[in-house]
């Protein structure tokens, strides 16, 4: 009972945002402070895993990219207000739920096929911003 109680209360924190899965490319607009002034700053990279938790609130998303040569790695939760957007670039064609496995990978053994060649296909692939989720019926 209260695992129902907890979800309906955490519906008020989401936001509504792309479908983010493995293989998928995205840009993650997030909010940085620097002293007094705030910024938007731009994170993109490959999602290699998504988390999804109890609750709503807990779902999470890791992207990870190579800086001069050396993996970086966030995990960015979706109900995080720095969060400002997140968008998605390429889709990729993966078998696996966890893509882990690229993090001992360099060069071109670290490439993914991207599943759409045209415009046209991605535009059809990516689904718009959700609205909010459907409400929680409640079995008595």
């Amino acid at each position: 009972m209260s695992h129902i109680l907890l979800r309906t209360q955490a519906r008020k924190y989401l936001r509504p945002f792309p479908e983010v899965r493995p293989g998928y490319t995205v840009k993650v607009h997030q909010k940085v402070k620097e002293g007094e002034k705030e910024r938007i700053q731009i994170f993109e990279g490959l999602v290699i895993s998504v988390h999804k938790g109890r609750v709503p609130t807990d779902n999470s998303f890791t992207v990870r990219k190579i800086v001069e040569g050396v993996g970086v790695e966030k995990v960015f939760s979706f109900s995080s207000p720095i969060i400002e957007k997140i968008e998605v670039v390429k889709i990729a064609s993966v078998r696996r739920a966890k893509l882990f496995f690229l993090r001992g990978r360099a060069g071109k053994s670290a490439r993914l096929s991207e599943r759409f060649t045209t415009a046209d296909e991605f535009k059809a692939a990516v689904v718009p911003e959700k609205a909010a989720p459907p409400e929680v019926v409640e079995k008595e």
